[in-house]
């Protein structure tokens, strides 16, 4: 069997790379991904083969990372943050069938969840949901429903893609309907630009303030639950140890 590596790459930068990361790009001979990805990575691993391709081009660069493992390379999709989390992970297995020679790998990476959590301070310390507001492959009543359940549950929330030159009011549109399903005007925010790259910009801001903000798809949006509080400067939600103890 060939192995074909799926790497998150994290944020982008080397501080940011697993162990296990180093060691499957270092053994690839091949660096496969969205141009983007591969250009942040490229010059840490010099001398391997590149093949890149825009996006939306998807499945052409998981048949040919499968078809180049097929063939005896040995290849690395990388992928931003972890290439599980709206990475290409799940198409690679999908399309294992065809390829009966391909064991893939899967390698963990820093999602944007948590490294840009680590930035604003303890956002997620509770149970949370990661959503995408890009409608590009989910229709937007599917995201409209996910947003409104987790008002409904009171969940801190993780949006990814909150916003794009075609998508410019879909944050707004996000945030009404969080308002309208009961989370408050003075919920506790955040946001991440460029996490972990050079310009890295954040901010803590209301969820009402939020809603006027212009963001675009190198952000990652953090919106509290009731018991989120801002600490020093900080984003903090509360996992509820104080309750059990002395404070």
């Amino acid at each position: 069997m060939n192995t074909l590596y799926v790497v998150g790459l994290g944020p982008g930068g080397e501080q940011f790379l697993t162990q296990q990361a180093k060691q499957a790009l270092s053994n690839a001979e091949v660096l496969c991904g969205y141009t983007v990805y591969v250009d942040l990575i490229a010059p840490l691993f010099p001398g391997k083969e590149i093949y890149t391709s825009p996006m939306k081009k998807e499945l052409d660069r998981c048949r040919w990372a499968m078809q180049a493992a097929q063939d005896g390379k040995k290849v690395a999709m990388v992928c931003s943050g972890d290439a599980g989390v709206y990475g290409m992970a799940g198409l690679l297995l999908q399309l294992c069938s065809q390829y009966p020679n391909v064991d893939i790998e899967v390698v963990a990476g820093v999602t944007a969840a948590l490294s840009g959590g680590a930035v604003l301070g303890a956002p997620l310390g509770h149970d949370f949901c990661v959503i995408s507001l890009s409608d590009l492959l989910t229709p937007w009543e599917v995201i409209e429903k996910r947003l409104q359940c987790a008002a409904w549950g009171d969940f801190n929330l993780c949006l990814y893609n909150p916003s794009s030159h075609k998508r410019a009011d879909y944050l707004a549109k996000a945030c009404d309907i969080l308002l309208a399903e009961g989370k408050s005007p003075d919920t506790v925010c955040g946001w991440v630009r460029n996490i972990g790259r050079e310009g890295q910009s954040s901010c803590i801001l209301s969820l009402k303030e939020l809603r006027d903000a212009s963001l675009d798809m190198f952000t990652t949006v953090f919106i509290g639950c009731s018991n989120t509080q801002e600490i020093g400067g900080r984003m903090v939600t509360p996992r509820g140890y104080e309750k059990k103890c002395e404070w």
